[in-house]
């Protein structure tokens, strides 16, 4: 499911380019990766593109280009931010960081709500090598659950509001297992579950990009302070102690249409 995430977001936000010798920095790169304005098509300077787990940053120059100087081996987030405009991020790999890649970023909405745009690792820091994605962890745990108060908009309910997750990796459900997310082969966990202002509004049971949760009306506090929680799962098959299930999400956001 997590390549079928990706092969959509890539079929909608990636267009044609020509290759480019890797050089990375803000100087003038020529024809190669760009980042574009979505609806305009405009290229987008001075937008930092990071792989978090590689420790690598960049940034476009006054074309929009940007090359990934540093070698992509298995499954990555590759993040894009820029002021005025949505986080964005998705799931990579080698044979598409071997391409050029043009990326369509949104520009942010007025009732737009930036969560969190770090790497968020929730769990235990117990996991698998066979966990999904293991080999892409880079932060060290801040425990099973996480939760960020914001403020929402005085007119946000003559909206839908979603919660948007850029990217996700390193859940081990039952589905992610039968979907060969990862390679454990005895034992699988529950699912992450998301909370708003109290309640269970969500399970997230696969890996992936740009996964959006609905917020329930009836449950939004507008002009007042809201709260997000995401828990992470637990081993169903560890009976001796809470073994929670090890997940990284990134750029977390609340948007409206």
């Amino acid at each position: 499911m997590k390549k079928i995430f990706v092969l959509i977001m890539f079929f909608t936000l990636l267009m044609p380019a020509y290759c480019a010798p890797l050089t990375g920095g803000v100087s003038e790169i020529g024809l190669g990766n760009k980042v574009v304005d979505a609806k305009t098509n405009s290229p987008i300077s001075g937008a930092q593109v990071s792989l978090p787990k590689e420790g690598y940053k960049t940034y476009t120059d006054n074309n929009g280009n940007f090359n990934l100087n540093t070698d992509v081996k298995d499954d990555t987030i590759m993040s894009v931010k820029k002021e005025g405009y949505r986080p964005f991020s998705v799931t990579i790999n080698k044979e598409i960081a071997a391409k050029p890649m043009v990326l369509g970023i949104q520009k942010s909405a007025a009732m737009d709500v930036v969560i969190d745009s770090d790497m968020l690792h929730l769990g235990d820091d117990n996991f698998s090598n066979d966990s999904a994605n293991a080999g892409e962890f880079r932060v060290e745990a801040i425990g099973p659950s996480y939760t960020k108060r914001f403020m929402m908009a005085a007119n946000t309910l003559a909206y839908n509001n979603f919660l948007v997750i850029g990217s996700i990796i390193g859940i081990d459900t039952k589905m992610a297992r039968s979907m060969r997310q990862n390679s454990i082969r005895n034992s699988y966990s529950s699912p992450p579950e998301v909370f708003f202002n109290g309640r269970k509004i969500a399970e997230i049971k696969l890996n992936g990009d740009n996964q959006k949760i609905k917020l329930p009306r009836s449950l939004i506090k507008p002009d007042q302070i809201n709260e997000i929680t995401i828990q992470t799962g637990v081993n169903l098959f560890q009976r001796a102690y809470i073994d929670y299930d090890d997940i990284e999400l990134m750029n977390l956001t609340i948007q409206t249409e």
